[in-house]
């Protein structure tokens, strides 16, 4: 008797700790499912497996790519590993952190995870993360909003306007085998124009409008995406997309090819909703900020389009 009213109050303890840890937790975390879904997907031509140079706007390296189809054959070419322990960043880390950890304790003779007292050990280490998360976020955001007064754009004083949002960089022919090639205002203002474009089609679902503004390789993973959307029972809704820096990390002719690698930092409302209701399940109506590196391709006397996304 004793034992089932301890084991009644240790469930009503857990109860409240997952009920202040798990709000919490989603509070820091946006949808994360714009264009792309967070990955690094695409193709640069023969820069594919070259980070591209760091800028003002995206000083940290970009990461290689998730999925690409530059090299035949590799393994990430593929769906990515899914599941909650293959999800990228800090809860998929902990995850696995506490799932080796209760291995071990398998091992050992402690059981998954050492006992009751183990287990609400566990609990109390999870909402503390989850805690120090969420300030740091908030300072993170601190420090952007007061930054961002300083040094809106890279290129002018101006925070609006296609021109004056890019740094003006002319000649990135880098490599011996790359032309030198000059972007124009003009193409500046088409990266922008793309970067909504591209976020709207996509929110919208709308596959053809997709194959007017990115490369096959680029649709076909944004259409794969819809269609796992689709599975959850879910739509990626992303609005008020805004640019508020970019600039130029490097620019080279392969061919008849023309290529432009672009650093960009924009503001959206990103969230999951369900398809019936309307629901929001992931996200909020607040927007958020991303920043990521866009390589667009541009054939000879074509447009330009979308063929790759990195994460910064």
């Amino acid at each position: 008797m004793k034992f089932s009213q301890r084991g009644r109050g240790i469930v009503r303890m857990v109860a409240v700790v997952l009920s202040l840890a798990l709000p919490l937790a989603m509070a820091v975390s946006s949808a994360d499912a714009r264009a792309g879904g967070g990955l690094s997907s695409g193709s640069r031509g023969g820069r594919t497996f070259s980070a591209p140079p760091s800028t003002s706007t995206a000083p940290n390296t970009a990461q290689p790519f998730n999925r690409t189809i530059t090299q035949p054959g590799s393994p990430s070419f593929g769906t990515p590993g899914g599941g909650f322990f293959n999800r990228p960043g800090l809860l998929g880390g902990l995850a696995a952190g506490f799932l080796g950890a209760g291995l071990l304790g398998m091992l050992f003779g402690g059981g998954l995870f050492g006992g009751i007292g183990g287990f609400s050990s566990v609990i109390g280490l999870l909402l503390q993360i989850a805690l120090i998360v969420f300030l740091v976020r908030l300072a993170m955001s601190w420090w952007q909003r007061r930054h961002e007064t300083a040094t809106a754009f890279a290129g002018g004083p101006s925070p609006l306007g296609a021109q004056s949002s890019f740094r003006n960089a002319t000649g990135f022919g880098l490599g011996s085998g790359s032309a030198p090639l000059e972007i124009q205002p003009g193409d500046y203002e088409a990266f922008e124009r793309l970067l909504g474009e591209i976020q709207a089609a996509w929110s919208n679902e709308d596959i053809a409008r997709l194959h007017t503004l990115a490369t096959p390789e680029m649709v076909s993973y944004l259409a794969r995406d819809i269609e796992q959307n689709k599975a959850r029972n879910v739509v990626n809704k992303v609005s008020g997309t805004k640019l508020l820096q970019g600039d130029l990390a490097e620019a080279w002719r392969e061919g008849d090819t023309d290529y432009a690698t672009v650093a960009m930092r924009f503001s959206m409302v990103d969230k999951n909703v369900d398809r019936l209701t309307g629901r929001v399940v992931e996200g909020s109506d607040q927007p958020v900020e991303v920043t990521e590196v866009w390589t667009f391709v541009r054939p000879r006397g074509a447009n330009w389009e979308l063929s790759a996304i990195q994460q910064t």
